[in-house]
């Protein structure tokens, strides 16, 4: 998804252009990874694919209009009186993982309540730890980011004032067997301007000498998702039709495991486990 921006995100008081919206992807792609490993407690220890789904630019009153009614949302210090963000989770998950918590199968209550009950507090208070930390860690800030308050209703909790122009990230989690949720967090566009103004000023681009080496930035952080792909079979559409629950399919484990970016193969390996989890032992890379 490309980064949406306006000539005030991207222009400091002198007028030069302030390339806000690339530090912001950075920003997104590195709190996605961090968050990745901060969530794998609450998620059976397996830490679950997120990813950003690159920034954008609103209002304080636009992005109150995508928030749900209950949502865990919280106001956060970035280390200063004037430096502020704001992080707002699904009520849905979160109400999972209270099930889950609880020895539930991790489903929520329909319709959502209007107001979380007092035994979501704890794993709220949870969530925003982990917020806090991945978002401190992936600012370089480690322990300045510290919550402020937190409430259930945004308009409640009110962090901006509506005309406030921030920076929106929306980073998806994904839930096996659901859809996605979402972690947003905005920044008022007056901090992203003190975080990311200075040194990211467009400048004429110098020509480099060589190859670019893979391991180097800016293409060792780009984080890139790894199929192993273990069964590929091919079934006739009647007997896909009627597939039941509890039906035994055969399949036969090719004993050369392809692992795959997108479509290109990039390595092969053979199946098995490592501290009692599967694993793939690569034996040829391309």
């Amino acid at each position: 998804m490309a980064a949406q921006h306006c000539p005030e995100l991207l222009r400091s008081q002198d007028a030069a252009p302030v390339q806000i919206a690339p530090a912001l992807t950075r920003l997104g792609d590195g709190l996605a990874r961090v968050l990745s490993a901060a969530l794998a407690p609450l998620s059976a220890g397996e830490p679950p694919l997120v990813r950003s789904t690159g920034p954008r630019e609103c209002t304080m009153s636009e992005l109150g209009e995508t928030i749900a009614p209950l949502a865990a949302n919280a106001l956060l210090t970035l280390g200063a009186p004037d430096m502020s963000a704001l992080a707002s989770l699904d009520a849905e998950a979160v109400l999972r993982m209270v099930d889950r918590a609880f020895g539930g199968r991790g489903v929520a209550p329909s319709p959502l309540p209007t107001s979380f009950p007092l035994s979501a507090e704890l794993m709220i208070g949870r969530l925003e730890a982990v917020v806090v930390q991945a978002l401190g860690q992936a600012l370089g800030l480690g322990g300045a980011v510290q919550p402020v308050r937190r409430d259930g209703c945004i308009n409640q909790l009110a962090p901006f004032a509506d005309g406030e122009e921030l920076g929106v990230l929306t980073l998806e989690v994904d839930d096996p067997g659901r859809a996605p949720w979402t972690v947003t967090v905005a920044i008022p566009r007056t901090a992203l301007i003190k975080m990311f103004g200075e040194g990211e000023r467009s400048a004429p681009k110098v020509a480099r000498a060589g190859n670019s080496n893979p391991a180097h930035e800016p293409f060792g952080a780009v984080p890139l998702t790894i199929s192993a792909v273990l069964v590929d079979m091919r079934i006739g559409f009647a007997e896909l039709s009627n597939l039941q629950p509890g039906q035994i399919i055969p399949v036969a484990v090719a004993r050369s495991i392809p692992l795959k970016v997108g479509d290109k193969t990039i390595a092969t390996g053979t199946i098995g486990a490592l501290d009692d989890r599967v694993a793939v032992q690569v034996s040829q890379a391309f």
